[in-house]
């Protein structure tokens, strides 16, 4: 009975965790196999003598946690949460938290420590076969300059730096983050003198690389963040018809 699993004073909250942590526990010990269906809602406010309210609130908490499959009216099925499935619902979390401006404010600073640490790592020590990645990245980001495809070598720079580190946790964070800061980026007035500007800065981290110039490496990382992050902002109020039509960069 749902009793014997209840915190001291009841509440629907607590009840609803400590029903998610009975069914997560299923899961992992293989009692529930994952992609098998979950038991009807009504069967589990019966095994947890329940409300439906709290029932349901438990399969969300554990969806959140990546332990649920399913929705749009399918029945649930039992998942194994995945490192990106976690941290992406964390992602969602923080913004409701935070708010959105702010949210993204944390997520630029977070991928700047994220991006900053991993150009000092890929300098220090970054092997031939990394180095050519790398490098190929530069290659691929000048020749799009100006073309819809420069995004997405942009992305493919940094994320050859970051895998030097090989953190599985440090690359879906920068992965989630870049992907969430990317779809929010307004478009550049002068999209091609902005690429060649970020091929630019490229271009010279990768050059301090291979100079194996930890300090100079790592300055130009941190310029080209706070500089990319300045130019979104300026960006987004001229989009929003704020603000002089003079850019300036630092």
């Amino acid at each position: 009975m749902f009793s014997a699993l209840q915190d001291d004073d009841g509440t629907p909250r607590q009840a609803a965790q400590a029903i998610a942590d009975a069914l997560i526990g299923e899961i992992i010990r293989g009692e529930i196999a994952v992609g098998d269906p979950l038991p009807t809602e009504r069967d589990l406010c019966v095994r947890f003598d329940a409300s439906r309210p709290t029932v349901r609130e438990a399969l969300a908490m554990m969806q959140l946690r990546g332990y649920l499959s399913g929705g749009g009216g399918r029945r649930p099925r039992a998942a194994s949460p995945s490192l990106s499935d976690v941290l992406r619902g964390a992602g969602g979390v923080i913004r409701e938290i935070l708010g959105d401006a702010e949210s993204i404010a944390h997520l630029e600073q977070t991928r700047g420590f994220i991006e900053i640490g991993a150009v000092r790592e890929a300098t220090i020590r970054a092997d031939n076969a990394q180095i050519r990645r790398i490098h190929a990245a530069v290659e691929a980001n000048e020749a799009a300059i100006g073309t819809p495809a420069f995004p997405g070598t942009d992305i493919a720079f940094h994320r050859a730096l970051v895998s030097v580190v090989d953190n599985p946790i440090i690359l879906t964070l920068h992965d989630l983050f870049v992907s969430e800061l990317l779809a929010r980026r307004p478009p550049d007035p002068d999209q091609k003198a902005h690429d060649r500007l970020v091929f630019g800065e490229h271009q010279a981290i990768f050059q301090a690389m291979i100079d194996a110039d930890v300090v100079r490496a790592t300055d130009i990382m941190e310029h080209h963040m706070r500089r990319s992050y300045r130019s979104r902002l300026f960006s987004r109020r001229l989009a929003a018809g704020e603000g002089s039509t003079e850019r300036t960069e630092s």
